[in-house]
């Protein structure tokens, strides 16, 4: 019995391990996002100014996959989306715009929604997640996550995401990898848009025109834990 304890015990310690390294230290997903999106400012827009997808211009899949530069970006870039206006599939809500957390869990959280055809961008606290047909990657979002960040020395390491968007009676649920379980959830309450968090949380965000001050600069949600070696 105790030897069959242990070999569990080493097993699940080499998992953790395994996940720890594949998490922190396994080679960083391709920055695939056009320079000229991220070189831009987004935080001039008025995001109440909504383009209409009419069909009229790119699609989604003529667009390069947009993901986090490093373990975050340094400024609120330009849209991911620009210039598509593939019409959404049926059993989406529009969700398109800029939003202000305003009661719950994360009052103060600013993000930005994009939408075209079955692709869904979400742009926020310094990170990019982007699901859907494109011109570059796969279709799950693939990028680092600026909420956990630690440094050895000199060097910066930070979490690895990916997950799927998917659509699920007007609710955009995210599933971790692309087919785990549903680890966050987005839909319309009213006017408000409702951000069910994998903390636990939920979060309502009110629609906003254009990006706060304080915001310009990414306030990635987790801590700097520094390790000098």
């Amino acid at each position: 019995m105790i030897k069959w304890l242990l070999r569990i015990f080493i097993v699940l310690v080499l998992l953790v391990a395994a996940a720890f390294w594949q998490l922190f230290f396994s080679a960083r997903p391709p920055l695939t996002t056009d320079t000229a999106t991220l070189a831009g400012d987004g935080s001039t827009l008025n995001y109440c100014e909504l383009r209409e997808l009419d069909g009229t211009g790119l699609l989604a899949k003529d667009i390069p996959k947009g993901n986090t530069p490093g373990c975050a970006y340094q400024h609120f870039p330009l849209p991911i989306l620009a210039g598509c206006t593939e019409p959404l599939p049926d059993g989406a809500a529009d969700i398109r715009g800029l939003w202000i957390g305003v009661e719950g869990g994360h009052v103060g959280h600013v993000e930005r929604v994009e939408q075209c055809g079955n692709r869904t961008v979400v742009t926020s606290a310094g990170i990019i997640h982007d699901y859907g047909p494109n011109s570059s990657a796969g279709l799950n979002t693939n990028d680092t996550e600026g909420s956990v960040l630690f440094t050895i020395g000199e060097k910066e390491y930070c979490g690895r995401t990916s997950a799927s968007m998917i659509w699920n009676k007007q609710v955009l649920d995210f599933h971790v990898f692309g087919w785990g379980p549903v680890v966050v959830r987005r839909y319309l309450d009213g006017e408000q848009l409702v951000w069910e968090y994998a903390d636990g949380s939920t979060t309502h965000m009110d629609r906003i025109c254009t990006l706060p001050e304080d915001q310009k600069v990414p306030r990635p949600r987790g801590k700097r834990i520094k390790l000098w070696f």
